[in-house]
């Protein structure tokens, strides 16, 4: 964001605040959406990454990922239609998912990632009367999805659940991959897959992957280059001789650039020979992927409380509010003339960040969660909220 639209922001609504830019998120997506059209590809957002952008997503992406209950449920309230949803998830409760199928008419896609769960779909749609249309997740060699024999097995052998339409198989082995090269390599594996099922009698209709492009979240990362990314990917997908539906499933990739984190320095200390910053955030509500011993240097904006002039560079230790010596955001931080008062914003947390602390330690307050369009100007989608009664038997 602007520094201007910040000051907009921090006059009205103050820290700690998360600001998601709805302009940046439009002006990315729609990017990334016309290049991948081009080759017939379709987005798939996992909303884990951020669920409050949900509504905004909507009209850009074909699917959401959603991966509990909660999540289907913010998806009823945000009014997005079932048949856009993949209901994905290790643990799919027997009354969850036959609460879906009853209530939707079976529609919707869910994934297979055990035995337990294709009998749990098979029997859901036996007992209601409704088809349920399956996706077969293959194992990247963790504890999602099954293995590739397994996969093959529960395919070729379909004729066997027939309230079941198998539309094809989803494939995801994690974030942040630094090259096409192992892409390259997991799509030519996915293609021979699809082959030898076409060879056994069962045609592939789509394939849902996660290609887990990177995010530049440090200094030290090489910018992005998104049109040659896409480009790039393209050129692999052409090679294959894959000829359904792929359906791309990104989450962090599309919605961390939007996203800043303000929050202000509190206290100064000078403690033997280091500068320690106390900010009004913490490491409950920034997680940056890599973060490693808070050495790694994010993208950050200085906003100073005044505009003294001719101020030296100081490297500050930047800590949260948090009773615990890990709550050191990062380390050794240049600031020209940083001082109590002055506000930093965090750059590049659109994804994870605003869920993925350890929000209910010591009690604190959840921040404020804000929106940000030319159009709508500043809303507050979720005022701050005490943690303390969450974490007490007193309600």
């Amino acid at each position: 964001m602007k520094q201007q639209e910040i000051m907009k922001v921090l006059q009205e609504y103050h820290t700690p605040a998360y600001v998601f830019d709805l302009d940046a998120l439009a002006r990315r997506l729609k990017k990334i959406s016309s290049a991948l059209k081009q080759d017939k590809m379709d987005l798939c957002y996992a909303m884990k990454a951020n669920p409050f952008l949900t509504g905004a997503m909507e009209p850009f992406v074909e699917r959401f990922e959603v991966c509990s209950p909660g999540e289907f449920r913010i998806c009823e309230r945000e009014k997005i239609p079932v048949e856009r949803l993949v209901i994905s998830g290790v643990n799919k409760e027997p009354e969850d998912i036959l609460r879906i199928v009853t209530e939707y008419q079976g529609r919707g896609i869910f994934t297979i990632e055990s035995q337990q769960q294709l009998k749990l779909l098979s029997d859901c749609a036996r007992k209601t009367g409704y088809h349920i249309k399956v996706l077969v997740r293959i194992s990247s060699g963790n504890q999602f999805g099954v293995d590739r024999e397994l996969a093959m097995h529960i395919l070729t052998e379909q004729e066997k659940y027939p309230e079941l339409s198998f539309q094809g198989i989803q494939y995801y082995s994690g974030t942040q991959k630094k090259s096409l090269s192992l892409t390259e390599q997991e799509l030519k594996s996915l293609d021979e897959f699809c082959q030898e099922a076409e060879e056994k009698g069962h045609t592939v209709k789509e394939l849902e992957y996660g290609p887990g492009f990177c995010v530049p979240y440090f200094q030290s990362d090489s910018e992005e280059c998104l049109d040659e990314l896409l480009e790039e990917f393209r050129k692999l997908v052409r090679n294959m001789e894959f000829g359904g539906k792929i359906t791309l499933e990104m989450g962090r990739f599309p919605v961390a650039d939007c996203g800043s984190f303000l929050t202000t320095i509190v206290d100064r200390k000078d403690t033997q020979g280091q500068i320690y910053g106390i900010v009004d955030g913490g490491i409950h509500h920034l997680n940056y992927y890599g973060q490693t011993m808070a050495m790694k240097l994010p993208h950050v904006q200085h906003i100073s409380r005044d505009a003294a002039e001719n101020q030296a560079e100081e490297k500050w230790n930047l800590c949260g509010s948090l009773c615990t010596s890990a709550d050191v955001i990062v380390k050794q931080f240049p600031l020209i003339g940083g001082k109590v008062g002055d506000v930093l914003v965090f750059e590049r947390v659109g994804a994870y960040s605003v869920t993925e602390g350890i929000n209910l330690f010591l009690s604190r307050d959840l921040p404020k969660v804000l929106f940000y369009s030319d159009e709508q100007g500043i809303q507050l989608i979720r005022d701050t909220q005490e943690t303390d009664r969450i974490n007490s038997g007193n309600f």
